[in-house]
């Protein structure tokens, strides 16, 4: 088998390079206790898109500093009075998608609530200085300030505000909700998981956001990852506070929040992946301490995984 990264064997021990705070609990703690103190003022409008099997709504909520956020919900009509619930969250700077996207889960009776990350391709606002898109520059976003103000934290909450949201839905049993998505959704599913932990299952696939160090070292600091070159470029071109600044971002490393998940998880990794490298993948799946399941695609990158949707509908289907 071709390598990209190390070899199988030391994939399946590798606990990751970036950095954990000392005070990592505590950042977190503190940043959950600012999200139940923010009012959501939740709204619930009918779309324009509509089924004869289903209502969808555009939902509408407040997260932490006060960011308008939006996500796609669709309720089947005749499902059971306290029916499954899936969270669906999308890749790096792109967007909710389309409403037919979401159809299958309706089929088997479960609402989908697909979630626009703040201030990427969707309807929800990024309020930092300004309101609207601003596409990329997430993972730095706040590095130079307050860690308390990087913004994947506050993206990391939405999720976690979302799924309190969806637990709380009168149609949805709140013991039945899992969440998933793929690369940037990757990550947001395992950050959701941890700090919604009443999630029951999650699908993670080839996730983004994880050992950003390891990526580094792998001269992978391009594409998805790339604004962490131009970081180091234009802020600190000797690396004179290299270990400062991974430091930091281990805050935001969905690795360094993977052992608080309960939920049972099957991840989809690609071990020839040169966007997400295949280390950073297991070192976050070897922090999860629950039930726990992988399904290996040795020579895939970050593509489509085929027979992966099929693995996840049965899964799903479980809840």
């Amino acid at each position: 088998m071709p390598l990209l990264d190390k070899p199988l064997a030391e994939l399946e021990v590798y606990t990751g390079r970036n950095p954990c705070p000392s005070d990592h609990a505590e950042y977190w703690e503190r940043a959950l206790a600012e999200m139940r103190q923010q009012s959501r003022a939740i709204e619930l409008q009918p779309a324009s898109f509509q089924i004869p099997s289903a209502d969808c709504f555009n939902l509408y909520f407040k997260g932490v500093r006060g960011a308008k956020v939006h996500a796609k919900y669709l309720r089947p009509k005749h499902a059971a009075p306290k029916h499954p619930a899936i969270l669906e969250f999308h890749g790096y700077s792109g967007s909710s998608g389309d409403w037919s996207s979401k159809l299958r889960w309706l089929a088997h009776g479960y609402s989908v609530i697909s979630m626009d990350c703040r201030g990427q391709g969707g309807l929800s606002e990024d309020t930092g200085g300004t309101l609207g898109p601003t596409l990329n520059g997430h993972i730095i976003r706040g590095l130079s300030d307050r860690v308390d103000n990087l913004l994947f934290r506050h993206i990391f909450l939405d999720t976690a505000q979302l799924a309190q949201i969806v637990f709380e839905l009168p149609e949805v049993d709140p013991a039945r909700v899992g969440v998933l998505g793929a690369s940037q959704g990757g990550g947001l599913a395992l950050a959701c998981a941890a700090l919604a932990p009443q999630v029951q299952r999650v699908v993670p696939i080839f996730p983004f956001l994880s050992d950003y160090q390891r990526v580094w070292e792998m001269d992978l600091a391009d594409r998805a990852y790339g604004e962490l070159r131009t970081f180091f470029r234009n802020h600190d071109p000797t690396h004179a506070q290299h270990d400062e600044w991974f430091r930091r971002l281990g805050y935001i490393d969905v690795q360094h929040l993977a052992p608080r998940i309960e939920a049972e998880l099957l991840m989809g990794i690609s071990l020839m992946d040169n966007v997400c490298p295949p280390s950073t993948q297991f070192a976050a799946y070897n922090k999860v301490s629950s039930k726990k399941s992988h399904i290996l695609y040795p020579d895939f990158g970050h593509e489509d995984l085929p027979g992966f949707a099929d693995a996840v509908t049965q899964f799903m289907l479980k809840l």
